[in-house]
């Protein structure tokens, strides 16, 4: 396992897609200890990429509500995905793996735990040929298969206060009672919690200041 303990926030009530945005922020920001979160979408929605084209991404998905994220990656659709965030704090062992490594090593544990619960899941050796700007349709080194499929694929961002990874799983038989016990994959020991009234007040002004907003949403 990644860690000895970890904080998993129990976020059961689902948050448009610029709060959900914020939420992470907000925790990375203040994070001490690893923290996991598994959240919701209020309504079908995409996330695209920090450097990805807003015009294009609301041509592709009409209807669906849309964010930029503050990681990298491509265009995701969530509604029916399990989504979650892993943060790790900077002063965190962790912390000191690239980017490829520590990507690697948290898929391994979803691997793994996928396997031991009788699925057929393997961790991509290398990068496929670039489809689109879609996510799901452009494996890259250690995401997830099942059955040739990219089935989970995450981006992350590095900041001052720690690492910020969000995953995304879906696929044929993914059970959703998975998400239940998340915090299992990463820790023996997880400490559960919900969201405090600083954390909600602060994600709170950064969706409206920032998530919700044109010029993030147009910024590229």
């Amino acid at each position: 396992m990644l860690f000895e303990e970890i904080i998993e926030i129990i976020d059961p009530e689902p948050h448009d897609a610029a709060l959900n945005m914020a939420i992470d922020e907000a925790l990375l920001n203040a994070a001490s200890s690893p923290i996991l979160r598994v959240y919701h979408w209020i309504r079908p929605s995409v996330s695209f990429g920090y450097f990805g084209r807003f015009d294009s991404v609301a041509a592709a998905w009409p209807g669906r509500e849309t964010v930029r994220r503050w990681t990298g990656g491509g265009v995701v659709p969530h509604g029916e995905d399990i989504t979650y965030t892993l943060i790790v704090p900077r002063g965190l062992p962790f912390f000191r793996h690239s980017a490829a490594e520590s990507y690697r090593m948290i898929h391994e544990e979803i691997a793994a735990d996928l396997s031991r619960a009788g699925r057929a899941v393997s961790v991509a050796a290398q990068s496929g040929g670039r489809v689109s700007d879609a996510c799901f349709e452009n494996p890259v080194a250690f995401d997830l298969l099942a059955g040739g499929r990219k089935i989970a694929g995450a981006a992350q961002r590095r900041t001052r206060s720690g690492l910020l990874h969000q995953g995304s799983i879906r696929g044929v038989g993914m059970d959703p009672c998975f998400s239940k016990g998340m915090a299992g994959v990463f820790a023996p020991e997880a400490a559960r919690r919900g969201l405090n009234e600083q954390e909600m007040e602060m994600a709170q002004a950064l969706a409206a200041q920032k998530y919700a907003t044109e010029a993030w949403l147009r910024k590229f």
